[in-house]
């Protein structure tokens, strides 16, 4: 691999030096993206696990919010750890990540329930994805940076590309290790065991994982970049005034911000993530079906981040990442609503030949969304759509007379609703049951189907379209990297990089899914939630091709 770039760049012969840190960069980040998809790729787990006090609805919402939350500390570790990598060196900076990141994800796996400990098991659980949240937030500026200031000038795009795929190889690992798991303990002990303690195996995995990260990071040397600039005595003493304080540098944080990582945190996170909470919770595919193919999504952009990396390297990072973002832009509600056609093909022939209505006072409505378990959602209104949400249908709100029942219209049949407000915890319960028990007949004999038919279900054509999504991602994220880090002076690069970076990843897209999923719970359409991504897509189209400039080929120290 660094034969190859060298060659390409005519640089002098480095060639077990790049090497290496290309290797134990990507390896080490690869291990630590594991370490953080496990959590989102078990979400429907986690909050069965830890968040048992709450209904089904808002259990699901308070582990996606939690997958959030990891995401929300994120730019907050990058500007602790920036500091230290700007000011004491790259390599020590991202050898503290990778620790803290592998203690935490080893610790989720011995956390007691919300059976076993109450309160005390989703109090530890929040707690450890803070800790991993802060540990990426330093990780990934500094592996870029680290490899990005080793390569070659015109082979950049192509050598970060592959820190690029190391989150590819980590939700792979994350899949697959979740699968086996799975697979075995199905055939061993019983199905039912994985969602009983199983789910703890892949988390305990990341101990190895992270054994293995520490050896190949203390073989690192320092970089030259930074090297040079401390044995010039160059070394910034203020890297957060420098890098904040100053107009010339402030203006280049927030052109990366709004050009490049709203985008990037709403594609990435939509293409690899909210669509797999989609195809769960509303679609109702197959588990198997949804890993294959996330599985095979993510093997195909393991590629594709090396290829659009190269082409950068030739054509330009702003081509590129423009493409991917349009791409995306143009693909979510067409995409989205064909994977509603091949993987539940009767769902949405139900819903274009019988829509479901809910007809209700419009005062006897609330948010159906309530991450913290407070809201009752004990009115006519709030079960019906409880119920709705539940059944992972889409429906149209039509306003009903002040104070009468809230009524749910499929076809030619009236489902009324009933108030539980004021009543005992189980007669609420019981009321809610035989709503939901009366709705979900009705929808069942309107050609509902309560889950998606295998013998119907058109895998190739799903993949068609997660191969659309992951064009797009991997467009963007592939060169991302090298534009980011020739963005900025080497000086103040570590901490000016990184707090764009995850601000963009983790505020946007660390929260695509529970902000999307939030979106559809309260409007009631299941295509409605990608307003929130496209949003932030739009806007980094229209900021990157009026003001974002061409990097490639930028001396990094400029």
């Amino acid at each position: 691999m660094a034969d190859a770039t060298a060659e390409r760049a005519g640089a002098p012969a480095k060639e077990t030096s790049l090497r290496t840190v290309v290797a134990a960069s990507s390896a080490g980040t690869a291990f630590e993206w594991y370490d953080f998809f496990v959590f989102g790729s078990l979400a429907g787990v986690i909050s069965r696990t830890f968040f048992t006090g709450l209904p089904e609805t808002a259990g699901l919402a308070a582990a996606l919010a939690l997958f959030g939350a990891g995401f929300l500390f994120r730019p907050l570790g990058a500007l602790v750890f920036g500091r230290i990598g700007d000011k004491a060196g790259r390599k020590g900076a991202f050898l503290a990540t990778v620790l803290l990141m592998g203690g935490a994800t080893f610790a989720i796996g011995l956390l007691p329930s919300y059976e076993q400990a109450g309160l005390i098991g989703p109090a530890l659980l929040i707690l450890m994805r803070i800790l991993q949240g802060f540990a990426l937030g330093g990780e990934y500026g500094g592996a870029a940076i680290y490899v990005a200031e080793h390569a070659p000038p015109n082979g950049r795009g192509w050598a970060t590309s592959w820190v690029q795929t190391s989150a590819a190889l980590g939700l792979f690992g994350a899949l697959l290790v979740i699968l086996a798991t799975r697979l075995i303990l199905g055939e061993f002990v019983g199905a039912e065991a994985f969602d009983a303690w199983g789910w703890r195996i892949p988390f305990l995995f990341s101990a190895g994982l992270l054994a293995i990260s520490v050896w190949m990071r203390l073989k690192l040397s320092e970089s030259p970049a930074f090297q040079k600039l401390k044995d010039e005595g160059n070394v910034p003493h203020a890297p957060f005034a420098e890098a904040f304080g100053r107009w010339d540098n402030l203006k280049i944080v927030l052109l990366a911000l709004f050009a490049i990582m709203s985008a990037q945190g709403a594609v990435w996170y939509t293409a690899f993530f909210y669509v797999q909470t989609f195809m769960e919770r509303f679609l109702k595919a197959p588990p198997e079906t949804i890993t294959a193919l996330m599985l095979s999504a993510t093997a195909i952009s393991a590629v594709l981040y090396v290829f659009f990396g190269w082409l950068s390297d030739r054509v330009g990072r702003k081509p590129v990442m423009l493409f991917g973002m349009t791409l995306m832009l143009a693909a979510y509600f067409p995409g989205f609503h064909l994977l509603s056609k091949t993987l539940n093909p009767a769902l949405a022939e139900a819903e274009a030949t019988t829509p479901v209505v809910v007809i209700a006072d419009p005062a006897d409505c609330s948010l159906q969304f309530d991450p913290v378990g407070k809201a009752s959602f004990a009115s006519s209104c709030d079960i019906a759509k409880n119920a709705l949400a539940n059944a992972g249908v889409s429906y149209r709100n039509e306003a009903g007379p002040a104070g009468q029942p809230a009524m749910v219209r499929v076809g030619m049949a009236t489902i009324v609703s009933a108030d539980a407000r004021g009543l005992a915890p189980e007669a609420t319960k019981a009321v809610r049951a035989s709503v939901e028990g009366r709705i979900r007949q009705a929808l069942a004999r309107a050609g509902y189907p309560e889950k998606a038919d295998p013998a119907r279900l058109n895998f190739w054509g799903a993949l068609g379209v997660m191969a659309v999504f992951v064009i797009a991602a991997t467009a963007l994220y592939g060169p991302m990297a090298a534009c980011l880090v020739e963005l900025f002076p080497t000086r103040i690069r570590y901490t000016a990089l990184s707090l764009p970076y995850h601000i963009g990843t983790g505020w946007i897209g660390g929260f695509v899914p529970f902000s999307a999923f939030a979106i559809v719970t309260a409007v009631g359409d299941i295509y409605s939630g990608l307003w929130f991504p496209f949003a932030f897509t739009a806007l980094s189209v229209v900021i990157c091709f009026l003001f974002l400039k061409e990097t490639r080929g930028r001396p990094l120290d400029a």
